[in-house]
């Protein structure tokens, strides 16, 4: 409801969603200048028998800055409020009835309440403070010439100014926690998703680290070796693989301390064979046991093992998700692979897991929020194998995981 300092000035509920709640500052002000404009001309000149003309330009002042009031509600309140004080002063110079309120007449009392209600919503508490120290003000220091002798009608403006000040505030603080609620629920659910991929990179980094370190660890005992399990190898030959074997130690070791910085204390114990797709068939034996009905097809062909690594943690996480989401679902995992010869588009691993819906629908999610990784790691994997991912539910109320991962340079061209 505030305005940012060197923006233009934005009307009153401009941020709302709704198109008839924007409009409805301008409705207000509209109707309340419309109806105070001849209703306070017409009081001034009969009821209180002021000079038409003095009441005229009196009317003018305090209605129709009404108006202003939604765009800038506090130069607006500045010149009502002159104009009020300046017809109460006006009306000294006449002689009207007792009854009648003074200093300031009803009409006069419902536009200020209205602008003291924008003003609210727009400006901040130390204004509003002096705004309403400024009603009292005048009330008190007009209260000393009063043509009628004081009373506690003379107080009426000043309490409710107050009340309208305090209701208006208490509004705007309102709305203003809930919009920055929202923002920071909109900033943590896009920090946690950053977070999730940023972790998930991490942990494809360590694994691929530990898959990619442990082929070079053959290339360098290959070539140290060479000399010893060849024969009769020329000097040149002996020195080649001799640069060979250095220049393989060399990377290994650029490498573990590019990622090394990746390894948290619960990673650097990790010494087991990074899974693959043999240890696929563990998950499934594993889900059995825990209740869950899972058909699994395997793959006994030959793959890449940072391939092998991929598909085993894409199936890992959507049996999680199973778990999570449709516990007791009949799943069906499916791991194929389609030969160079076959394809026209090379070779491809293709990594299927779908589930039916559950036998009795979970009330909630046995984990709120997911502390895995879910969809963004298998995307996250897929990505860096340069594949393709399909997931979405099933007319049934299933779900569906499909995974394609290359297995040929041809795939990565």
């Amino acid at each position: 409801m505030t305005s940012v300092e060197g923006e233009p000035p934005r009307a009153l509920l401009a941020g709302a969603s709704r198109r008839w709640v924007r409009l409805l500052p301008w409705g207000v002000a509209f109707v309340l200048s419309v109806a105070l404009l001849p209703t306070t001309l017409q009081v001034l000149t009969a009821d209180y028998g002021l000079n038409g003309g003095i009441a005229s330009v009196l009317a003018v002042a305090q209605a129709a800055p009404l108006l202003l009031a939604v765009v800038r509600p506090l130069p607006a309140w500045c010149v009502v409020f002159a104009a009020d004080v300046a017809g109460a002063l006006a009306l000294l110079t006449v002689d009207f009835e007792e009854r009648l309120l003074w200093p300031f007449p009803p009409m006069e009392i419902v536009g200020y309440l209205g602008l003291c209600l924008a003003l609210g919503l727009r400006e901040r508490r130390r204004t509003l403070l002096l705004v309403w120290l400024a009603t009292a003000g005048a009330n008190t220091g007009l209260g000393f010439v009063a043509p009628h002798g004081t009373s506690a009608m003379e107080v009426l403006l000043t309490l409710l100014s107050g009340v309208a000040l305090l209701l208006a505030a208490a509004l705007r603080e309102r709305y203003e926690a809930q919009r920055r609620l929202t923002e920071q629920e909109t900033i943590s659910e896009a920090e946690r998703g950053r977070r999730t991929l940023l972790e998930e990179r991490a942990r494809i980094a360590r694994e691929l680290h530990d898959v990619v370190a442990h082929h070079m660890s053959v290339i360098t005992v290959q070539a140290d070796t060479a000399a010893y399990r060849l024969d009769g190898l020329p000097p040149d030959v002996r020195e080649e693989f001799t640069s060979i074997a250095a220049t393989a130690r060399e990377s290994l070791g650029e490498m573990r301390r590019l990622l090394g910085v990746l390894r948290d204390e619960e990673a650097r114990g990790e010494l087991a064979p990074q899974p693959g797709l043999t240890r696929i068939g563990q998950l499934v034996e594993a889900m059995v046991r825990a209740g869950t009905p899972v058909e699994f097809t395997p793959c006994d062909a030959a793959v890449p093992e940072a391939v092998g690594l991929s598909a085993y943690r894409i199936v890992q996480e959507a049996l999680a998700n199973v778990v999570r989401h449709a516990p007791g679902a009949p799943t069906r995992v499916s791991v194929s692979s389609v030969s160079e010869s076959v394809a026209e588009d090379g070779a491809w691993l293709t990594v299927l897991v779908v589930n039916g819906p559950p036998p009795e629908p979970p009330a909630a999610p046995l984990e709120e929020g997911g502390t895995g990784h879910g969809l963004v790691g298998m995307r996250e994997r897929v990505r860096l194998a340069d594949g393709t991912l399909d997931t979405g539910p099933l007319p049934d109320g299933g779900f569906r995981v499909a995974a394609r991962l290359p297995l040929t340079e041809r795939n990565l061209t």
